[in-house]
């Protein structure tokens, strides 16, 4: 009894002192006995599930522009800089089932899948239409006078059907390619005759209502697009390529240097090739064959292309036989001063002028060179690890291999190596993404990854 005494006293002494109540004594719980039904199915619980918006866009780079969308500059303006050096999730992506990306130069392109008409969405500089006409309201009058796009909204297209699904995207400087089932919506700057219409002299580009239609080129369906800074390039059905706009550096391979605004057929060394590729961001183009041969024209001032006679502009096609002795080449990717081929064996080679991923000393490099696969991290343990996938920017490269790993290396003066700094990157380093990165789409100073989850 004595001893029942002491604990109780104690009992009250230490909850007395914490402030606390002594807890009540709760009566018993009575469960309901269940009868056991050996019939009923046990229950399924599903962890995860297969959604039309089970897709993600990260984004980072430079946010000033609005090309990052609203919530990039937000966040850069919370942490007191002008750009996002790691990738940020797009939540646009979680609303909109985005299958396609493309960056511009300052602008972001997305292709959804939609019910409507309401295809393809923009963010971003506006400043020569290349997002389209923009209303002039009360809510979007600061947006058209600085031509600026700082949320994804629609770029509405002259479409015919509601069931059009967008095939392909391409950004160059000021002007964008739109490749739907319907053909290609051409929109943006004129200037050269990029978009594949007449030139009209002192056109007026900012609120521009114009956008063009082609249908096909000379009878053949067109498969792909690809932009450079103000040319552009259409890649047919049948392994044709057509190309018009700037062409002062040969990079429309019509076999003169004169601008030229209707699409022509690319002449030179491919002419009986099929070409599935076409790759260029700036004034360098390569080209890549069924068969696994690499073509290129156009500038080549720093190496790129095996010129002869001092000659650095290329206006026709050439084939780049260095490339042949590393087997069937797969992918392709041009940048301002550098290219890059991708093997079947999942080997990168790189050359040119600039960072090409051998370190601080190597900057030029004049015959394509193998990048050790180690730093894309294959090694004995994981030896399957290989590159599927290659993208160049202007200034920088990406690789992503078949473990869905993205990395990344050049110069990164406003973080778009995504690396979390504003360092320049030597070798190819990975980038901490959570998500199996799909494709990359690579600007001049920002960069929009399309992912899938783990699960």
């Amino acid at each position: 009894m004595l001893t029942q005494k002491i604990k109780m006293i104690t009992s009250i002494r230490l909850y007395s002192k914490i402030g606390a109540r002594k807890p009540r004594k709760l009566p018993p719980v009575r469960m309901k006995k269940q009868k056991k039904n050996h019939d009923q199915p046990m229950p399924i619980f599903e962890y995860s599930t297969s959604l039309p918006t089970d897709r993600r866009v990260y984004v980072w780079g430079l946010a000033n522009h609005g090309a990052l969308g609203t919530l990039g500059r937000t966040r850069a303006l919370k942490e007191g800089v002008n750009f996002i050096a790691k990738p940020s999730r797009l939540y646009f992506a979680e609303h909109y089932p985005v299958t396609d990306i493309a960056c511009g130069y300052g602008f972001t392109l997305f292709g959804v899948k939609s019910n409507d008409q309401n295809i393809v969405y923009g963010n971003g500089i506006n400043t020569d239409s290349q997002l389209g006409f923009v209303p002039d309201d009360f809510k979007l009058k600061k947006i058209a006078r600085t031509g600026q796009v700082p949320v994804a909204r629609p770029i509405p297209l002259p479409l015919k059907e509601d069931s059009s699904k967008v095939l392909g995207l391409a950004a160059g400087r000021a002007h964008s390619l739109i490749l739907t089932t319907e053909g290609v919506f051409t929109l943006g700057n004129n200037a050269y005759g990029q978009c594949g219409r007449s030139i009209i002299d002192d056109e007026n580009y900012h609120q521009s209502h114009v956008i063009f239609h082609i249908p096909e080129i000379q009878g053949q369906r067109i498969a792909a697009v690809t932009a450079g800074q103000d040319h552009s390039i259409f890649l047919t059905e049948q392994g044709q390529v057509y190309a018009c706009g700037w062409g002062a550096d040969g990079q429309t391979g019509q076999g003169h240097y004169e601008n030229q605004w209707q699409p022509g057929l690319v002449k030179g060394e491919l002419a009986d090739e099929k070409i599935i590729k076409v790759a260029g961001t700036s004034d360098c183009v390569l080209a890549l064959s069924e068969s696994g041969k690499v073509f290129g024209w156009g500038n080549s001032e720093y190496g790129q292309l095996p010129v002869q006679d001092d000659n650095l502009q290329v206006n026709a096609a050439i084939e780049l036989s260095d490339c042949a002795e590393f087997g069937r080449i797969i992918d392709i990717a041009a940048g301002g001063s550098s290219c890059m081929v991708l093997s079947e064996t999942g080997d990168v080679y790189v050359w040119g002028y600039g960072i090409l991923g051998f370190g601080p000393q190597i900057t030029k490099i004049q015959i394509p060179t193998l990048v050790p696969n180690t730093l894309f991290g294959r090694n004995p343990y994981q030896p399957d690890i290989k590159v599927e996938k290659i993208y160049c920017g202007i200034n920088y490269m990406c690789a992503v291999t078949n473990q869905g790993d993205l990395y990344t290396w050049g110069h990164n003066a406003y973080g778009y190596l995504g690396l979390g700094n504003c360092k320049d990157q030597f070798f190819p380093l990975k980038v901490a993404i959570g998500a199996l990165v799909d494709k990359v789409a690579c600007g001049v100073d920002h960069t929009v990854a399309l992912c899938r989850p783990f699960i």
